[in-house]
Parts: structure tokens; sequence; C-alpha cells
């Protein structure tokens, strides 16, 4: 059997096996609406109907001297209701009506880019023991279920890209010519090089953990994921401060690097913390093992730790006029058993975003 049948025999078998458990949970979340009348919440915040939020993610936006693994990412994302009528939703609305999910109350767009570096970017060779460059341009639709009476969201994202552009390389030397850094040498070696299309699916639930208070809230997360990145996880995370914002508009244990990392906020004045920390079960890396095409550096999945800790902190701050800031802190254990790159990663992000109403 060649590779590429290996591998798409293998995302078919773990896509049954992972999304299953997590649809059934959808579905009984709507037949629980059925005989409560606790329906999809389509009118909580009218101002779902327009927003808008950028994030710039960095290494160098963590204290210390750092140029490694996740290295940077772009992303812009529009949420709304009623997007879903829109052609680029019908394969996101084709998979969900296939896992018997409820319609969504509230969808998102998003496009972005990231990429991954090894330590010593000035080394033009491929490096064997460390890290392999890496990049994903992507775009992604999201949709979501609110189920308030049992305090219960459901989220689902499709997100389709092209691995091993040059692109993102590109923009990495320009922006270390302006900050006069190290030219990386090495994108030449990324994974995929030249281009391969990919895509990736997941399903959350999102569960108030007690009745949240406006100065605290607390929340479980369980979500799965295949595709470029195959894994299983569980989240905990909190925010307190001054808080007016829905506390299903803020789900940063949802992020995977670039992707959904986006936090929307009310047309209100808040302020908040807000940290956590999640157990993932990752079965497969792309960014690591590669896709169907060989490369220059790729790691086997013996080579690799399959559970990994993730842990994030930060700090939103929002304005009377929609405006919205925020900077995170966040990283993960090892993913690889040995050599450079047998290493913990650390990143940080700052995003801004606005209510247009």
């Amino acid at each position: 059997m060649s590779s590429i049948w290996r591998y798409l025999l293998g995302t078919a078998l773990t896509a049954g096996i992972l999304l299953y458990p997590m649809a059934r949970a959808a579905a009984d979340s709507s037949l629980f609406s059925v005989f409560t009348g606790s329906a999809l919440e389509h009118h909580l915040d009218p101002s779902y109907s327009n927003r808008w939020a950028v994030g710039f993610d960095n290494d160098f936006l963590v204290p210390g001297s750092r140029d490694q693994d996740y290295t940077y990412g772009l992303s812009i994302l529009h949420t709304g209701v009623d997007l879903d009528g829109e052609l680029y939703f019908a394969p996101l609305n084709l998979i969900e009506g296939m896992l018997g999910l409820d319609p969504g109350s509230r969808q998102a767009v998003e496009f972005g880019l990231y990429g991954f570096t090894p330590e010593d970017i000035e080394q033009s060779e491929a490096d064997p023991n460390d890290r392999p460059y890496a990049s994903l341009v992507y775009a992604a639709t999201r949709s979501e279920r609110i189920y308030p009476l049992r305090g219960t969201v459901i989220s689902s994202q499709l997100t389709v890209g092209i691995l091993g552009l040059d692109m993102v390389g590109d923009l990495q030397k320009g922006m270390h010519s302006v900050i006069d850094g190290d030219t990386p040498q090495g994108w030449r070696h990324q994974i995929s090089d030249g281009g391969e299309p990919t895509f990736r699916y997941s399903l959350a639930r999102q569960q108030l953990l007690g009745d949240p208070t406006d100065r605290l809230e607390v929340k479980h997360t369980q979500s799965v994921s295949v595709g470029y990145i195959t894994e299983a996880s569980w989240g905990l995370s909190l925010r307190t401060g001054q808080l007016n914002s829905p506390w299903h508009n803020f789900h940063p244990e949802q992020a995977s690097y670039a992707e959904t990392s986006t936090q929307l906020t009310n047309r209100s004045v808040e302020r908040f913390f807000w940290a956590g920390i999640a157990v993932k079960a990752r079965l497969y890396n792309t960014f690591l093992q590669g896709q169907w095409r060989d490369s220059a550096v790729e790691y086997s999945s013996s080579d690799l730790r399959h559970l990994i800790i993730e842990a994030w902190v930060g700090y939103t701050h929002g304005f009377p006029n929609g405006v919205f800031v925020s900077y995170g802190l966040r990283g993960h254990t090892s993913e690889i058993r040995h050599g450079k790159a047998d290493r913990n990663v650390v990143w940080g992000g700052i995003m801004v975003g606005r209510n247009l109403e």
C-alpha cells in the first residue's frame, strides 16, 4: 500500500475513533434541547453580528531571546451570525450534517499563516538532529452551538491549507531584515517544500464549572481533531477580573498555534487575567512527521512523545468603543524525544480586535 493511501486510511480510521464520541455528545445536547426548551441561543448578544480581530504570534514576544520552534503566526478573523449561508461554508456544513450536529448560532471565517524553525536558523543545510522547518497557509470556517441552560457550547472547525509555501519563509526573512536579525537559511528544507494541500477538522465541547460571576469564570473543554494535527485533549481554563462578555466568547484553550486563538469581547469596558492548562494526546503532527511527500527532515512516531502538557496565561483589556487588546504567553512540553529538538516550546501573542455591531 502506498504512503498516500496509508495516510488517508489512517486518517479516516482515526476520525471515526475520535469524532464519534464527541458527535454523540453534541447530538445528546440537541436531544436535551428538545425536552427542556434549551434551544440554541441566537440572540444573547446582538453584537455577534460583526466582529473582527487580528493576531500576531512570535517567539520574540517571550521574555529573553528565542527564535526557534513555533516562530511566528499571523491571523485575521471575522465572526458573525448567518455566515453559514456563504458558499465557502458548504464543506463544513456537509460534515456537520453527516455528524448530526445542530445548525450553528454563530459562525466565523479565519485566514492566516504560521511557521516553525530549528534552533540554528543560519545553518543552510538540513539538520536531522533538530526539528524541521515547516509552514502552513490556511483558511478556516468555524461554527458554534450555544446551549445556555446546560452551560455548554459545541464548536466545530474545518481548516484547509497548503504546507511548504515559500511565502512563510520569505515573510520571516523580511521581518528579520527590518529588525536586523539573523537571516534564516534553511527554508528550502521545510516539510512538503514547494506546496502540498492539507486539512484539519476539529470538534470541541466547552462546559462551565459552577455559576459564572462578573469576577470569575471557570470551564473545562474536551476536543478532538483529525488531519495535519490529530489529537484528543482536555483543558481547564479560567479568567478573573472585570468581566462583561459572555463566557463562551473567550476560548484560548481551543487555539492551535495561530488558529482560533482570537478572543472576542463585548462593546463594554472589561479587563481580566486568564490562564489554563491542557493535556493533549497527540497521535500525528504533520509539522514534524511530514505528510505524503518526502521531506529533508522528518520524525517517525517512535521519535515523538504523544502526551504533552500545554499551558497559557495572559491579560485582556476591552474599551467602551468595542476595541480590545490582548497579550498572552503560551507553551507546551517537548514533543521530540531526543537531540537538540528535545526542548519545551514557548511563544507570545498579541491580539487586537473590534466589535463593530
